[in-house]
């Protein structure tokens, strides 16, 4: 079984590689599909920044502006995950993010659905593989954000936000957020850090930073070093994370992503608990708005003394926007 999904994950990448390198287009889809897409896409995603710019001017009243951007989003995502031993696992989701920058221009409204707090431990979110028991549909939050007009390469820029989880009992938050970005000396070489300490009523305090090195090696491939720290008080156990990872992109519309990815817990008595190697295909299928990952993995973990376990997951995902967004890895 492992010797064909081996062969499996290497035929895959072979031939979406083969086919990133073809002559481009600007989508895959075939013309009686992209009839059908287009229309769909112009009217949700206008529908999307025409109801938060409506809120916002709700709420910012003279002060509203409408040629302010509007980082409002809805997104789509169908994915099937299969880890071995684990068996197959499939989920839709949907995930959005209403922007309202009202009253001026560093005090603004936002309504989102899954906060950074809720998306589980460091290993959920390193490998991206969040399975269905993990994910709680009831995490959208409404709050207010203060940011400070300081560029992030010259000052620390924070950000202080409170609100409340939208679900009964409402669930109080105050999160404080700190970003800095350093040049490191003439060369190319970038160390940028973020810093969260959050408070939600029913789940307490959580801490993360995160430490993040890296530099362009060319114009199309950038390497990182990230490194993370998290505490949070519900499961009361300090996570940290080292992650060295390549990103490549192979043309506009394709990018490869190749990880090693470590993970470990506690303080008192540090232990790595899982070991991976993870590479990550994302195709732009359509215009900027219909993306397809391809993420086949393969772990090393504690609970099961080390044993090399496979997984894979397929994930296909419909962004709505009025502006299209085309940044796969943010590189």
């Amino acid at each position: 079984m492992r010797q064909l999904f081996a062969l499996a994950c290497l035929g895959t990448l072979t031939l979406l590689a083969v086919q990133a390198n073809a002559e481009e287009e600007d989508s895959d889809l075939p013309d009686w599909a992209e009839e059908q897409v287009e229309p769909f896409r112009a009217n949700v995603g206008n529908w999307v920044d025409n109801t938060s710019r409506n809120i916002d001017s709700f709420f910012g009243g003279e002060h509203y502006d409408n040629s302010v951007n509007n980082e409002s989003y809805l997104r789509l995502g169908q994915e099937i995950d299969w880890m071995e031993g684990d068996g197959v696992g499939g989920d839709v989701s949907v995930r959005y993010r209403i922007d309202l920058p009202t009253t001026e221009e560093r005090l603004r409204l936002v309504i989102e659905s899954d906060p950074e707090e809720t998306q589980g431990t460091l290993a959920d979110q390193g490998s991206g593989r969040l399975y269905n028991d993990q994910r709680n549909r009831r995490n959208s939050t409404f709050g207010l954000d203060w940011l400070e007009s300081r560029d992030k390469r010259e000052n620390w820029s924070n950000r202080i936000g409170a609100g409340v989880r939208l679900r009964l009992p409402l669930d109080p938050y105050v999160r404080f957020t700190s970003e800095r970005l350093w040049d490191i000396g003439d060369g190319p070489w970038q160390l940028e850090s973020f810093n969260r300490l959050s408070w939600f009523n029913n789940e307490g305090y959580s801490a993360r930073t995160e430490w993040d090195i890296g530099r362009p090696l060319s114009e199309n491939r950038h390497l990182r070093f990230i490194s993370t720290v998290q505490w949070r008080e519900e499961e009361d156990t300090l996570e940290y994370s080292e992650i060295a990872e390549l990103n490549q992109r192979l043309n506009k519309r394709s990018a490869l992503r190749y990880s090693v990815i470590a993970l470990g817990e506690s303080v008192s008595n540090p232990r790595m608990t899982n070991y991976y190697l993870q590479t990550r295909y994302r195709r732009d299928i359509h215009k900027g708005i219909l993306f397809a990952d391809v993420i086949p993995e393969l772990h090393f973990q504690r609970e099961v003394s080390y044993d090399p376990r496979w997984a894979m997951t397929l994930r296909l995902e419909m962004y709505f926007q009025r502006e299209i967004n085309r940044d796969y890895f943010g590189f």
